[in-house]
């Protein structure tokens, strides 16, 4: 690895502790004397082992201006772990957030995905993710870590880095053949058990849970070390399950103990145990589902990097990195809607109350035991070609010439689209009751009768959805030194950051049935039970429990329905967008640098710079337009949408941002630290797209929908470290460190209620009225309905179809004399502050050469601003706040290497929305246990044994309180055995 700092002192010690680590082998080259007045050349070390890796990154930590982390490959090809989240998160301060049992994004100091900049060899990259399809968080599964030979955390600011990391910069190295001169190569193979997979209802479960991997490495230099050719490859595949249970939409309310909101717990209901108080809040469930998910997913990353030194003075660099990640997704479902009608339930203690069981008394037959379907499948690819210059024209003058173009594009990969779902029911549901009382939400239904009542396709949904993210970015940078014993630094760079996100959505809104039973064979429905698929979660064998469901072939449905509707294309998705954002930032950048070393009694070392940026914002949207409302079903009101229409707004911003550091040498192994520093996170895509889009699907009391605001400013941080270091031996440190960030211009999520497009409802209109005034409840639909089809079937708007179960079915348009519809519109502005403060505690120890070792953290993070858990109405707090901590073991000797980690995160906020309205998600303390040994069989071959999540552990979110679910999921371990050649 290379060490940034040319200071003749720090680099001989460590190069001289390197040579005198025993314990572990370490090779080093020797470390030429400096000449008076020259710089010391960069040091090359080479370290093999793990340990060797550990004393690296440390080095890496004590070396460096500013704070700073690190993971250092051991050996060419070889990463601690199979994925480079999963390798962040061993570090302090740095949490992950996971998906289908990996780690994908990053959360840094208590600051979330969005506002981590990750750099590939100090380029911006760009992002894309179906999953948060208008996000800037890049997605770490996407890499694989075979080419990867260094992860650098750059904690606080430096004048040089691109802007956009509040949390952090990750700069992700890749392996480069003049960084190792001569001939490097080496091969893997693994197979990979994902244990997950065995947990599965047929139908979704793949044929095999061993997938194998392959991966190899070759480097190389020739001419004298003119030329380099460095080339990489893996290839993945994982086969794997998870099974949710959820409250999918959200919790509705919350409601005041003293107000009587919509039927949910009427003011005259006696069936109420421990009824919420007058000033309690409380919600209802919208929902209770239980989902399976089986999952395949083949990863395919390669790199190559060409390097040529003509002269001594002139080294550049050509690379080109690719990687591709294809997912495919097959889902069965359970899930039973709440209509908030007649209900009885028992409550906890205000002043949130939860309720521990909730129960509807339905008419048996009146209602429908949904079980959906999804197959789809998504891909990713992430293109970047680079090149890069570096000129030294005389000893103390040197400049660098860097640009590259990068893309990232995720798309459907699927004739199904990007998600999809189709949806069956029995219509014989009885009363239906949730138990919340444990960590597994118990559904209970009476009078179901599949014979009776046969299953039959109902609603579908079919998305298509893309994400595309470009990055143009040319820097040009120099360094002069120009003191004996200082160093001005400067650049310039040119930015053009493109993204594209879009979707439409095909849905067919007949929840209330598209076609008859009678059109699905029996035999296309394959009955299941749900509680096996849950034996991790407590009260999952609760016998309340309703245990039945059916799985089927979505594809097979799917034919099945087109051809007993006569409408196929009604069951694919469109091969247009109706939603189509496309955001421009264009940003010119200067900076400047100071850096100097005083000989003092304490030797001290300061950088001090300054960096300058403007951007312009440019974004244009395509949003449908709104046509009407019609009511489908019991509490389902559909928009009709008509063309679509482009929109554009505009932005602009510039920011000055300095920032400082200073190191300290208090001792020859003691060393304080100070930094200061400003930067700036930019907003979301979603944040700035131009234009208001409404969700559609719309409910009886209202509907939803997104709108964006391209003038926002970035959040602007204002950041404080401070931090003692202590290396009390050749391996072994520990540090102390404190940081502060305060936080400005932060984009805080809010809603209006609005009424775009002027939509008539149906809801509270003169047939609905007149449907009250004879004797209906409220918030009786079914009652409603019925009225209007059977009293006014040819009334304007109203289109009734045939009975189904004694209840008359069609659609209800919203008409001009009725209502205009309400919509709680999701908006932004730059009107919140907040600060948070933290501490990190790190340790590494070797003891002595016996071969064993720890590595432990700590982080505490606090801010004041918290949500509110008993306050009604919009709220803005901190997401992502957690402390953190990993405990990481280790045995190494010539033939065997050992590692047991403990990786833990306490529990956070992860959003102040959930599906229903301004509601909080707070994921639980979740920690996990891997795995991994090595065995030398010699110089050359190795082979290795690996366990990740091997305690089986479960994530639970909840919202306001720990009853109130918001979803718990399990999934299993996987365990990898592979073995390794080098040439």
């Amino acid at each position: 690895m290379y060490y940034p700092k040319a200071r003749q002192k720090l680099m001989t010690l460590a190069v001289a502790s390197a040579c005198a680590a025993a314990a572990a082998p370490v090779f080093a080259q020797e470390a030429p004397v400096a000449k008076a007045g020259e710089d010391v050349p960069v040091q090359s070390v080479v370290v093999t082992g793990l340990r060797a890796s550990l004393f690296s990154s440390m080095n890496l930590k004590r070396n460096s201006d500013g704070i700073v982390d690190g993971i250092v490959a051991e050996d060419i090809g070889k990463f601690p772990d199979t994925n480079l989240a999963e390798s962040l998160q061993r570090i302090s301060g740095v949490s992950i957030d996971r998906s289908i049992g990996e780690g994908s994004k990053i959360t840094v100091r208590g600051v979330g995905p969005d506002f981590n900049l990750v750099l590939l060899n100090g380029r911006q990259m760009p992002t894309s993710n179906l999953g948060d399809l208008n996000g800037r968080a890049f997605d770490f599964a996407n890499l694989a870590s075979e080419a990867i030979s260094q992860l650098q955390v750059y904690k606080t600011s430096r004048a040089e880095s691109p802007t956009g990391g509040i949390g952090a910069t990750i700069n992700v190295m890749t392996a480069r053949p003049f960084d190792r001169p001569g001939l490097h190569s080496s091969v893997g193979v693994k197979g990979v058990y994902d244990s997950s997979n065995d947990n599965l209802p047929g139908d979704i479960k793949a044929s095999n849970s061993l997938t194998p991997e392959l991966s190899g490495i070759y480097s190389n230099t020739f001419d004298n070390n003119k030329f380099g050719v460095a080339v990489s490859g893996s290839y993945q595949e994982r086969n794997l399950g998870y099974n949710t249970a959820a409250v999918s939409n959200g919790w509705k309310g919350p409601f005041r103990g003293d107000e009587n909101n919509w039927g949910t717990i009427p003011q005259g209901n006696t069936g109420i145990t421990n009824r919420p108080g007058p000033t309690d809040l409380y919600s209802v469930p919208q929902n209770l589902n239980y989902n399976f998910n089986g999952v395949k997913r083949q990863r395919t990353n390669a790199q190559l990097t060409l390097q040529y030194k003509p002269v001594d003075t002139l080294v550049t660099t050509l690379d080109y990195t690719y990687s591709e990640n294809k997912i495919q997704t097959k889902r069965n479902d359970l899930s039973a809607w709440f209509n908030f009608g007649p209900s009885t339930s028992s409550w906890t203690k205000g002043p949130v109350s939860s309720p521990l069981v909730y129960t509807e008394q339905i008419p048996a037959g009146n209602s429908d035991i949904a079980m959906g379907a999804a197959d789809f499948a998504t891909k990713t690819q992430n293109k970047s070609v680079g090149f890069n210059a570096i000129w030294k024209p005389t000893k103390d003058l040197r400049f660098e010439l860097d640009t590259h173009r990068s893309t990232a594009t995720s798309g459907a990969d699927s004739p199904f689209g990007s998600s999809n779902v189709l949806g069956t029911s029995s219509f014989s549901r009885g009363d239906t009751s949730a138990d919340f009382s444990k960590d597994f939400p118990v559904l209970s239904i009476s009078g179901a009768d599949f014979v009776k009542a046969g299953q039959q396709v109902t609603g579908s949904n079919f998305t298509n959805s893309y994400m595309r993210g470009e990055v143009e970015q040319t820097q040009v940078k120099g360094a002069w030194k120009v003191l004996e014993a200082s160093e001005l630094k400067f650049g310039l760079g040119d930015t053009k950051v493109d993204n594209r996100s879009a979707f439409s959505n095909n849905q067919r809104d007949t929840w209330g049935g598209a076609t008859k039973a009678s059109d699905y064979p029996s035999n296309v429905f394959h009955k299941e039970s749900v509680s096996q698929y849950f034996d991790q979660i407590s009260g999952h064998n609760n016998p309340a429990l309703f245990n039945q469901f059916y799985t089927f072939n979505f594809d097979q449905v799917r034919k099945l329905a087109a051809a007993a509707s006569g409408l196929p294309n009604l069951y694919l998705p469109k091969n247009t967008f109706d939603n189509d954002s496309r955001t421009e930032e264009k940003t010119k950048a200067g900076y400047i640098q100071f850096n100097t070393d005083w000989d003092t009694r304490f030797p001290i070392r300061t950088s001090i710079g300054g960096r300058y940026e403007t951007t312009d914002v440019v974004s244009t949207a395509l949003v449908p337009a709104a046509v009407d409302i019609r009511w489908v079903s019991q509490n389902e009101l559909p928009i009709t949408f008509g063309d679509p229409t482009f929109t554009t707004l505009t932005g602009k911003y510039h920011h000055f941002l300095p920032s400082f550091d200073s190191d300290i040498e208090l001792t020859s192994s003691q060393k304080a630290r100070f930094s200061y520093g400003e930067t700036i996170g930019r907003p979301r895509y979603d944040q700035i797209q131009g234009g208001t889009t409404l969700n559609s699907l719309v409910r009886t009391d209202g509907g939803t929908g997104n709108a964006g605001n391209p003038a926002l400013k970035p959040v602007k941080s204002k950041n404080f470290d401070l931090s003692y270091e202590w290396y009390y031996g050749q391996q072994n440190f520990f540090s102390l460190g404190y940081f502060k960030k305060n936080l400005e211009n932060y984009a805080g999520q809010s809603q209006v209620v609005g009424t775009p497009f002027n939509l008539h409802t149906p809801v509270g209109g003169a047939l609905w009225n007149e449907a009250l005034a004879n004797g209906c409840a409220g918030a009786d639909t079914t009652c409603i309905r019925n009225y209007i089809f059977r009293n006014h079937p040819t009334a304007p708007g109203v289109t009734r179809g045939p009975d189904a179960n004694g209840n008359a079915t069609g659609t209800i348009v919203g008409q001009p004399n009725d209502p205009i519809a309400n919509f709680r519109i999701t908006s932004f502005s730059n009107q919140k502050k907040a600060s948070l403060n933290g501490l990190e505690v790190n340790l590494q120890h070797m003891f002595g050469n016996s071969g064993f070792g720890v590595s432990t953290n700590y982080t505490y993070v606090h801010s004041n601003l918290k949500y509110d858990n008993a306050k009604l109405g919009e709220q803005f707090a901190l997401v992502g706040l957690s402390n953190s901590s990993n405990v990481v073991g280790i045995y190494e000797d010539k033939k065997w290497t050992a590692r047991l980690a403990y990786n833990w995160r306490g529990e956070f906020l992860a959003s102040t929305f959930d599906g229903a309205g301004p509601n909080p998600q707070y994921v639980e303390a979740y920690g996990q246990v891997d795995v991994s040994v090595g065995y030398n069989f010699n110089e050359k071959l190795s082979f290795q044994l690996e366990a990740i999540n091997l305690t089986n552990e479960i994530q639970r979110v909840h919202s306001r309180t720990k009853q109130q679910l918001e979803s718990v999921t399990q999934s299993g371990p996987r365990y990898m055995i592979g073995a390794r050649y080098k040439f």
